[in-house]
């Protein structure tokens, strides 16, 4: 087997979700994130629309995302039914992030490419970066959920009206041993050939 093709199919494999409570808390140098946004830059693009966008939070910058976080899940921590366990583990999470990605979908102008398109490439983007990570060495989890497609998200992004939030990437050093990876099935039972 090729020598560059049995390392990529080990990276494939061996990606993992590592979230922040599974992290060291040590910092990651700022250029090696930078390596993985390079890698995320060379998605698959329909008509080079490059719709991806990213906001990096880092530094007190996480802070600023946890308090987002908390307050978007309970804005009045006035009420009876107000959970402060919840709030401080929104508003915590962050912290115990190197840097935390938040992830934009940027609608192009070309009418004729649909906004599922430039989801799709975005989401290639996403895994660029997953696939880098791993293979530096560093824990990572896409994080999506109902906050993560709301309008309050993708301001906090400084995006558009016609533009979509799609979520936040945490990264941080793992202080767990890679996971072992399970698939339900074979690819072969998701599989239909068509040959005439």
């Amino acid at each position: 087997m090729n020598e560059h093709l049995k390392f990529l199919k080990e990276i494939i494999a061996e990606r993992r979700t590592i979230k922040p409570d599974q992290f060291t808390g040590e910092k990651v140098d700022d250029l090696i994130i930078q390596q993985v946004l390079d890698a995320a830059n060379w998605a698959p693009t329909h008509g080079y629309t490059e719709p991806w966008r990213f906001t990096v939070f880092t530094e007190d910058g996480l802070a600023t995302l946890g308090d987002f976080l908390a307050n978007y899940d309970q804005p009045n921590r006035d009420v009876e039914d107000f959970n402060q366990v919840r709030y401080d583990r929104l508003r915590n999470s962050p912290l115990k992030c190197s840097h935390v990605i938040g992830i934009g979908m940027k609608r192009g102008d070309n009418p004729k490419i649909p906004e599922i398109e430039e989801i799709c490439a975005t989401a290639m983007a996403v895994q660029n970066m997953w696939l880098t990570a791993h293979a530096l060495g560093l824990g990572s989890y896409w994080s999506t959920g109902a906050k993560a497609f709301t309008p309050e998200m993708r301001d906090l992004f400084g995006l558009g009206e016609n533009d979509l939030s799609l979520g936040l990437f945490f990264i941080g050093k793992p202080a767990i041993p890679n996971p072992k990876g399970r698939r339900i099935s074979k690819v072969e039972d998701k599989t239909s050939w068509v040959r005439r």
